[in-house]
């Protein structure tokens, strides 16, 4: 008898928390949507616009949440990017004597890079100043608060919209030290880097996306060029400064009738998932909000690292007779600096012909161009990232599609597949415009390192390597 009582009672016990929950509920809900009975038509109207005034500002603050917490996150993912996506990808392909030099390069990057740009480059890259440059009435993070500018990005602080965009310009110069791996100078480096940040990375960032830059698509610019992650300011910029470089240095001792092999691969493809999971962060935060552009940006990345991966491996089988994990690792890279300029402006269809291509035509630069011209570009940053740049930014102003990001207004054609056949000319007119301004500019801070302290490490010391010679220890203690 007891077990039947005790369920009658459990039962009569769960209905009446029930009702008195429903009931309750609805008393609150009455006082909250309505004003007390007896009250003026005004007063009921002014209960109802203070109660819309409440909502509206709930609603704001629930999407300023959701987008600041988004926008932090890609932040961190495009620094897990740096640190250690790059580190470990440009680690694994060199010999083991410069494993830990080579790493010291991109982490250098994080701690000197992020000081430089609250002393100056954000200010000259996001300031308000001519078509060209940013002013310097940011500098030390003047006016850079927690209010948002509507300008760059309306429900975020602008410190954030600051930090995310730090973490683009730490990755960029890290990319360059791809080309003359192995052979410069530690302190010449940091010294090149802080020069190159200065005069070729901000005027190209604040052009691009900065108030009142010349190709800036979102606020008018002369030449609106459609950039919607990077492709000109991080990849067409790193990869041309990287060819540069590489050519003004010279080649290492032996190369390339010495082999000069990865010494380890796996590290290299711990690194390139890393880069592949961050991106999400370097493409899909470029919307500057959680909301349908991110999923869109998001999923032409995947995409198109996806479909480049394939095209890079079926180009090696064809010519090699086996695909390699070096070449698939490298054709997804390939595939995610192509796909950066379009995805907030392409369809996941058009992500995949994207991605094929530039995988299939980074690996004809880096296979068939390179060896051509004989230059030692050491980990291949030009053919991947200068090569895989422009060729996107042109796919860009291709498939750029108004039905994923009408940027012109609605209605409008944006790419030339679409009818707008002036985009594809406004797109060369970016690439031309990196790709002059990399080059000038380069060089004249080559020189000028080259002639105060000089570049290349002695070739007592590249033999060495520069994990003793630039750092003094060893990456492996089995090293000899």
């Amino acid at each position: 008898m007891r077990l039947p009582v005790a369920k009658v009672f459990l039962s009569l016990l769960f209905g009446l928390i029930v009702v008195g929950s429903v009931m309750g509920g609805s008393r609150m809900l009455a006082q909250t949507a309505a004003p007390a009975a007896g009250a003026s038509q005004a007063d009921r109207i002014a209960a109802l616009e203070k109660q819309n005034a409440d909502n509206a500002a709930l609603i704001a603050a629930a999407q300023t949440a959701g987008d600041n917490g988004w926008m932090l996150v890609s932040a961190a993912l495009v620094l897990m990017m740096s640190g250690p996506g790059l580190a470990l990808f440009y680690g694994g392909l060199v010999r083991k004597k410069n494993i830990l030099g080579t790493m010291m390069q991109t982490f250098a990057m994080m701690a000197v890079i992020t000081v430089l740009w609250a002393l100056v480059t954000y200010s000259l890259a996001f300031g308000e100043g001519n078509a060209f440059i940013g002013g310097l009435h940011n500098m030390f993070l003047n006016g850079v608060g927690l209010a948002p500018d509507p300008k760059y990005a309306a429900t975020i602080p602008l410190q954030t919209f600051m930090v995310y965009q730090l973490m683009f310009a730490i990755i960029t110069p890290a990319l360059i030290t791809g080309a003359f791996a192995e052979r410069m100078k530690f302190s010449a480096m940091l010294v090149f880097m802080v020069l190159w940040a200065l005069f070729v990375y901000s005027p190209m960032a604040h052009m691009v996306w900065g108030k009142g830059g010349l190709l800036n698509a979102a606020l008018g610019g002369r030449f609106p060029t459609l950039d919607f992650a990077g492709g000109t300011v991080v990849h067409v910029t790193s990869g041309v400064s990287a060819l540069v470089t590489a050519l003004y240095l010279g080649k290492r001792l032996g190369y390339p009738k010495v082999p000069m092999p990865p010494h380890s691969v796996v590290l290299s493809f711990i690194g390139a998932c890393l880069l592949w999971v961050g991106w999400f962060g370097f493409n899909a935060g470029s919307a500057l909000s959680s909301g349908t552009l991110a999923t869109s940006a998001f999923v032409a990345t995947h995409f198109g690292a996806a479909a480049a991966a394939i095209g890079w491996s079926v180009a090696e089988w064809i010519r090699q007779g086996k695909p390699s994990a070096l070449g698939a690792i490298s054709g997804a890279v390939a595939g995610l600096v192509a796909i950066t300029p379009a995805a907030g402006f392409v369809t996941p269809m058009s992500a995949l012909w994207i991605g094929l291509i530039a995988g299939v035509f980074c690996y004809f630069m880096v296979v068939k161009v390179k060896a051509a011209f004989g230059y030692d570009d050491s980990l291949d940053a030009f053919g991947v990232h200068g090569a895989g740049g422009t060729m996107g930014a042109i796919l860009t102003g291709i498939f750029a599609n108004s039905v994923i990001n009408p940027i012109f207004g609605a209605g409008k054609a944006t790419g030339l597949l679409e009818g707008n056949a002036h985009q594809l000319l406004n797109q060369i007119v970016g690439v031309a415009i990196a790709w002059s301004l990399s080059i000038v500019g380069t060089l004249i801070i080559l020189f000028i390192v080259d002639k105060l302290i000089g570049l290349r490490v002695s070739e007592d010391d590249e033999r060495e390597g520069l994990d003793l010679s630039q750092h003094g220890e060893e990456g492996y203690d089995w090293a000899h």
